[in-house]
């Protein structure tokens, strides 16, 4: 295989299957209980939901009194969003567009598919009406570490170049405040933390649910073997002794206000 190199600005490439993610990642969703309380939500508040993915979380605002618009770049999961009976939005949140709309922004395991991370704050900051409340929960630095080695050693094997080859945003603690910061917010929580998550599922189906730009890069007869070989390299560092597989996941949880 010839070398090759490609930029990845924004999530697009990735591709999310609604039952994939209903079977895969709805994990997700259920550890968002941290962020939602730090959104200190309150009925009748308008709230967008940035990255709200098949509307699973935005529901359970939503119900908690919330006047809730969903925002998503993916048609499928938007559809799948609205059979919830949900309002939500298809767009690309690195290019939001209301103007003081909203009491809070709010955003869960998504925005380290946002990579222009810049123009989401800028974005969400003009969204907010004065006063408002931005608060989300996202991967962060070293998020899959261990995974993404494996598979950068995989693709270096096979000439691919791998300069650029991450297709998420996985900020510091640091990096992402003084991104809110010259957004106009002020910083009253950030936190980094490791959160290891255990799969109920192989590796492989981790990579194919929330890495499919890794494998977009290589012929689909060559992705098995991939990751077969990307398997057996994470074995014995991320295989539990009861063979279930743990997925070295950390995060980026923040508060921040637009001043009134």
């Amino acid at each position: 295989m010839t070398s090759s190199s490609f930029f990845r600005p924004t999530s697009e490439p990735q591709q999310w299957d609604a039952s994939q993610h209903e079977n895969n990642a709805r994990f997700v969703a259920h550890l968002a209980n941290g962020a939602v309380e730090l959104l200190a939500l309150k009925a009748g508040e308008r709230v967008l939901d940035i990255g709200c993915g098949d509307g699973y979380l935005s529901e359970q605002l939503a119900r908690k009194g919330a006047d809730v618009v969903g925002f998503d770049y993916s048609p499928e999961r938007v559809k799948a969003a609205r059979l919830r009976g949900l309002d939500v939005r298809l767009g690309n949140a690195e290019e939001l567009i209301f103007h003081q709309e909203f009491d809070a922004v709010f955003s869960n395991a998504a925005m380290h598919w946002m990579r222009r991370a810049d123009q989401v704050a800028h974005g969400t900051f003009m969204a907010l009406k004065p006063g408002g409340r931005f608060v989300g929960e996202f991967a962060g630095a070293e998020n899959a570490l261990l995974i993404r080695q494996a598979i950068h050693g995989a693709l270096e094997r096979r000439s691919v170049d791998t300069q650029d080859i991450d297709p998420w945003y996985l900020p510091t603690a640091g990096e992402y405040q003084q991104v809110l910061e010259n957004a106009g917010f002020h910083v009253s929580f950030i936190s980094w933390f490791e959160r290891p998550v255990v799969l109920d599922y192989p590796i492989a189906q981790w990579i194919q649910t929330f890495g499919s730009p890794y494998l977009t890069v290589l012929p689909v007869e060559d992705r098995a073997g991939f990751l077969e070989e990307v398997t057996e390299e994470l074995a014995n560092d991320l295989l539990n002794a009861d063979g279930r597989w743990m997925v070295d996941c950390t995060r980026l949880r923040f508060r921040a206000q637009k001043n009134a």
